[in-house]
Order: structure tokens, then sequence, then C-alpha cells
């Protein structure tokens, strides 16, 4: 899978998908910009043509208790390793991270951990839904230092220089407009932070149609392009998705 994962990275910035392939059992998380976040829930064929930061897929997530099925299902946690996931965000107690596409809030409980009483974590998604669940969900769970909002496909709703970090699993390839989008984030992040992109590599068994997912280095040039510093990470072990980290530069 490691070498794989490093063919896919030599293809070249300019290419953004693959070509064809038919629809796949997607398994994602969230829905931040009509995405889903990780962890098996059906991907709409889709009607966008996504080019270097254009047009995402987009996705009905209103059935809240059919996707908390999927996205909440244990099985998830041997592929999608959210300790592993965490553990590249580099945490520390008092931290402010916000999870775009949270969607059913499967990761705030390992970021709510990490950031600690002092930290704050923003679990965000476009679908009111999503959110009214994840309420009740952190309510019932006490965890205290976790805010769910909703956001507004074209924009992640945080102020400039508020947050330490920003994770995005699974979600990048819904948003149009990438490359402004990576501004904003841009933007919302302290000195020092950075942005996590997780989406699925081409050979993954979950995940959109293999014509709609996007090359790491594609989701690199699309950070880029909206300011931040972007490498693909190659020491992570995820079995069927990518990492790519995005750090903010220092102004000019």
């Amino acid at each position: 899978m490691r070498r794989m994962k490093n063919l896919i990275g030599l293809v070249g910035l300019s290419m953004v998908v693959a070509c064809g392939g038919a629809q796949t059992q997607s398994a994602e998380h969230g829905s931040a910009g009509g995405s889903e976040h990780a962890s098996g829930s059906e991907h709409a064929s889709g009607h966008a043509h996504p080019g270097h930061g254009g047009q995402g897929m987009h996705h009905d997530f209103s059935d809240v208790e059919r996707f908390a099925a999927m996205f909440d299902d244990p099985e998830r946690d041997e592929w999608q390793r959210p300790d592993e996931v965490v553990a590249l965000l580099q945490l520390t107690p008092g931290a402010i991270v916000a999870d775009l596409g949270a969607g059913t809030g499967y990761f705030e409980s390992y970021l709510s951990s990490a950031v600690g009483d002092a930290g704050r974590v923003l679990a965000l998604d476009v679908e009111p839904a999503m959110v009214a669940h994840m309420q009740t969900r952190f309510q019932d769970a006490r965890l205290s230092n976790i805010e769910a909002g909703v956001v507004a496909g074209d924009d992640p709703g945080l102020e400039p220089d508020s947050v330490d970090r920003i994770l995005i699993v699974d979600t990048w390839h819904h948003l149009d407009d990438r490359g402004a989008y990576a501004a904003k984030l841009a933007q919302a992040l302290r000195p020092g932070g950075f942005v996590l992109v997780v989406d699925f590599t081409q050979e993954s068994p979950h995940g959109p149609p293999v014509a709609r997912r996007l090359l790491a280095t594609a989701v690199a040039q699309e950070l880029q392009a909206g300011g931040l510093a972007a490498r693909v990470i190659e020491d992570e072990s995820l079995p069927y998705q990518y990492v790519v980290r995005a750090d903010k530069t220092a102004a000019p």
C-alpha cells in the first residue's frame, strides 16, 4: 500500500482526478461542503467535474440515523485509525482545533482528549441535522470542550488567526473552489498552525467513484494555491487514505 501511495504521488501536480471507475461503496466522515467524513456512507454518482480547485461532489446528509450507523461503525476504527490521525495533528493541551465536515462527531472524543479541558474543539458541518446530532452526543458524553456548529459549504466560518489546527477527513473532494477555500483556511490559522487533509487513495475499497477521487499531489497543489505550504506525509500507515499537511506560511 505504501508503494501504491508513492506511485500516486509521482503522477504529477497537474492531475486532479483519475479517469473512469464505477461507483464504489464509500466510507466518509462528515458533510461540510456536501461531504462525507469516513465510515461507510454511499456516495452519490455526482454531477461535479472536479478540476483544479473546481466543483466538488455534493450529497444529502439529512438522514442522520442512516449515516450514523455507517460513520460510527466500530469496524471503521481498524482502517481509519483515529489515534494515528489525531497524533499527526500534534495537538497540545489548550490548543484550538476545528474539524471541518465533522458529520456525526466520530473524531471528536479523540480531539477533546488531546486538547484537554483548557482547549477547544470546533465540530463544524454544513448539515444542520448532523450538527444537532453532535450537540446531543457531546452533551450526553459530557464533552464540555466541544462546540458543534453549522457552516456554509464555501466558507469554514472561522475568524482570522483563531485556530491552531484544522482537520478535514474525506471531505476535501466535496468542496467547490478549493483554492479559494484553502485561502480562508490559511487566514483562520494562527502562526505555526496547519491543516491536515485525509482523503481516499485511488485503489481504496471505500470512497467515491474512482473518477471523483483527488490525487494527494493535487490536494497539495490546491492548498498551496491558498497560500499554504503543503506536502504529502509519507510515513503514515492508513491503508486506504493519504494525508496532506499544509502549514501556515509567514507573512511576507
